[in-house]
């Protein structure tokens, strides 16, 4: 048995604002993987919502708040999701007259780190945001009495049935990727609108959990995701959302359309 201890290791949080900590990564390089040229086949925003916000007022009093950035996925970069920590938690010990004020600053820097303007909403503990926990729309297909034997990505699990057009919502509670960083895992749900052969909800259950030991980050395994389904299933209409659930403060919620423009950013059971 080792006794070394693979807890505890020590990470420096700096003491002043430092946005040279955020850490832009370039989409293209996982887009071309998957087929996907500068004419995106979607739009959508990524959602971030962060919980461990803190700061100083200027007499020295600590402010808390939670704050919601959205990232289009038109923007050339996606930030990575440690680096944002870091760079939140440098504002721990700066003092702003107003949480504006802050909201300020995180919007220039995460503007230029995306290399497309952010918006950024930021909210005292006690302001309503109308963020009771909620429910995905339409079916939950996780009850499927289906074998999986399948956990790295396999669109080939998909299937649908061309001669039933229909238009409905499925959701699953059951995706799980790795961080491509750190190998950590990341468990989230998984929300698809669509209009088009209606998709076989056993065999997309197996697709879902096919993810379970692909190593990408959220965006990328949404993209795939909508890029997946509307090759295999034929979807004319479709839409890709996924939950996840928060990890060091932040959850990361992308979204990805070609006929809706928006979600709304509500809570799920796990986060």
């Amino acid at each position: 048995m080792s006794h070394k201890n693979p807890l505890g290791r020590t990470t420096s949080y700096p003491e002043q604002i430092s946005p040279d900590l955020l850490y832009a990564i370039a989409r293209i390089d996982a887009r071309a993987a998957l087929g996907i040229d500068a004419e995106l086949p979607f739009h959508g925003t990524d959602i971030w919502n962060a919980w461990d916000l803190t700061w100083l007022d200027p007499d020295g009093l600590p402010r808390v708040g939670t704050a919601e950035f959205r990232v289009p996925a038109d923007s050339p970069n996606l930030v990575e999701s440690k680096s944002l920590k870091l760079y939140l938690g440098s504002f721990a010990m700066s003092a702003f007259d107003s949480a504006q004020d802050l909201g300020a600053v995180v919007t220039k820097d995460l503007s230029a780190a995306a290399g497309k303007d952010v918006t950024v909403t930021v909210r005292d503990p006690d302001t309503p945001d109308g963020s009771a926990i909620a429910r995905l729309p339409g079916l939950c297909i996780d009850a499927r009495p289906v074998h999986c034997d399948t956990y790295e990505v396999d669109p080939g699990l998909l299937a649908a049935d061309t001669s039933d057009i229909v238009a409905e919502d499925l959701h699953s509670h059951l995706l799980r990727s790795l961080c491509p960083v750190t190998g950590q895992p990341d468990m989230g749900s998984v929300s698809i609108s669509y209009r088009g052969p209606r998709i076989d909800p056993a065999a997309l259950l197996r697709y879902i959990v096919s993810y379970r030991q692909h190593q990408d980050f959220h965006e990328a395994c949404v993209e795939r995701m909508f890029m997946d389904i509307r090759e295999r299933c034929g979807a004319e209409q479709l839409s890709v959302t996924a939950r996840y659930q928060r990890r060091g403060g932040l959850d990361i919620n992308p979204f990805r359309s070609n006929f809706e423009t928006s979600v709304p950013n509500t809570r799920l059971w796990r986060q």
